[in-house]
């Protein structure tokens, strides 16, 4: 047998000696480089593995990691940036609880401070109900038109957020009651019908001309001390204009007859005690930054 190693014909490389049904394995080793690159990183990796966080195991309440020479931690890094740029943000935001609401919209810097923060509080506490773009929802208004219950004031805005509507949390919460005419007996049915003939009239919808004009009376005497003598609403009231296309409930006939005879009470949770002064005025600007501010 010769010790000469076999060439193979088509490649002229040079052949292990190994064939499997004929076919000869050729003898094409890994280039050098290639090998002491993987070496490399081998030995890169046990390094690694020597200096910083890597091989989970089981311990104490759950899972835990060996910490590596070097002590590093991505964690603490970010805690640390979350922490720096909190005490920046914190020299803006004590200037923002000092002065008053306008004067901080006025100033250019600190409104875009209390904008940026307003909009990260209203996601946090106000989305759940207004909707995460304000838009509101039956029984939450929305936060972007001109239609105010409360009104739609710097001031307004940020006492309303202070205090809550109907939430009885201090003398100052909003409350008024709108009353159950129906249920409560102050109106009867067909008092209540012609009513609601009224409002559709006063809305520009379909109505009963001859109910309406009996309802005109009764909403004079039962309703216009809190909508208006023309039923444009009272904001100081929180009684909604009903003479436009904007409805919290519902402006169709059905809805409304519901609102006449059951009454309505929609609240507003009081944030004094949960969000800071400072917290209440950012997120005052921001939603009257929305484009229903007036």
């Amino acid at each position: 047998m010769s010790d000469k190693p076999k060439i193979d014909e088509i490649s002229g490389v040079e052949t292990t000696g190994h064939s499997w049904d004929g076919i000869e394995e050729l003898n094409t080793p890994l280039p050098k480089w290639w090998v002491w690159t993987l070496m490399a990183t081998v030995v890169w990796s046990l390094g690694y593995v020597v200096l910083m966080p890597a091989i989970p195991f089981p311990g104490g309440d759950g899972w835990s990691y060996t910490k590596g020479l070097l002590g590093y931690s991505q964690r603490e890094i970010v805690t640390r940036q979350v922490e720096a740029n909190e005490a920046a943000l914190d020299v803006y935001r004590d200037q923002i609880a000092a002065l008053p609401i306008e004067d901080v919209q006025n100033n250019d810097e600190l409104f875009q401070v209390a904008l940026a923060s307003g909009r990260s509080l209203f996601g946090d506490n106000c989305a759940p109900c207004h909707g995460s773009g304000a838009q509101g929802a039956v029984g939450f208004p929305n936060l972007n038109d001109d239609d105010w219950l409360w009104g739609g004031t710097l001031e307004d805005i940020q006492v309303t957020i202070t205090h809550g509507i109907r939430w009885e949390a201090d003398d100052e919460t909003r409350i008024n009651d709108m009353p159950a005419f129906i249920k409560d007996e102050l109106l009867s049915s067909e008092e209540a019908r012609a009513v609601v003939e009224f409002v559709l009239q006063l809305s520009e919808q379909d109505h009963d001309a001859a109910l309406a004009a009996e309802g005109e009376t009764i909403f004079a005497d039962q309703c216009a001390m809190c909508h208006g003598e023309g039923g444009e609403g009272v904001a100081m009231m929180g009684a909604p204009n009903l003479t436009d296309a904007i409805w919290l409930f519902g402006g169709d006939r059905e809805t409304i007859m519901e609102s006449v005879a059951l009454g309505r009470r929609g609240q507003m949770p009081a944030w004094a005690g949960r969000l800071s002064e400072g917290d209440i005025k950012e997120l005052a600007i921001y939603v009257h930054s929305l484009g229903g501010g007036e």
